[in-house]
């Protein structure tokens, strides 16, 4: 789950139009550059992103909506170069879909929280609000390392590092690692 604001004129309109036909965007980090436009600035892009489909979004303001994104598919940024609105458009390559990867025995204790929070927001009846969606996969390994990431505070680096990383008993292994436990 991404959680986005969203209020620069070019991006309210990708916005809306992917949300009301269904179709992903990509999100790409910013490597070097700023957030907001700035004319005559060309920002950096990391070479790793993630499509992502508009699950929710509100209108706060005409001109600002908070979106809820569900992410889909892993990609590669090949290249990119700013539409003629100024929306950023590139060529990537998908990665394939996660293959399902049983969580080994010494690494189960990292499902606990995530299990705890869908039981507790089942008990409560707010499924509807948790920063996950269904299916829930406990236990596999791409699926618990995904959730994790979407969760934990993570720096650009280690984002990137776990996008990048094709393996799903890898990218939990890095987790455990970002999360201090080995």
């Amino acid at each position: 789950m991404l959680q986005l604001n969203i209020f620069e004129v070019r991006y309210l309109d990708l916005i809306r139009r992917c949300h009301r036909e269904g179709t992903p965007f990509g999100v790409a980090w910013l490597a070097e550059g700023r957030e907001v436009q700035v004319p005559g600035e060309i920002p950096r892009l990391h070479p790793w992103g993630c499509q992502v489909l508009v699950r929710e979004l509100e209108a706060l303001q005409p001109a600002l909506f908070q979106v809820r994104c569900q992410g889909t598919t892993r990609f590669a940024l090949d290249a990119h170069e700013a539409g003629p609105l100024g929306v950023w458009q590139g060529r990537v390559r998908h990665f394939p879909a996660d293959p399902e990867v049983p969580i080994p025995d010494d690494l189960k204790h990292l499902a606990d929280p995530l299990g705890r929070l869908i039981a507790d927001a089942s008990w409560r009846g707010t499924t509807d609000r948790l920063p996950l969606y269904q299916p829930f996969r406990l236990d596999d390994c791409g699926w618990v390392a995904n959730r994790l990431a979407e969760l934990i505070p993570l720096d650009a680096e280690d984002a990137q590092r776990l996008l990048g990383e094709g393996d799903p008993l890898a990218r939990l292994r890095l987790i455990a690692e970002m999360l201090g436990d080995r």
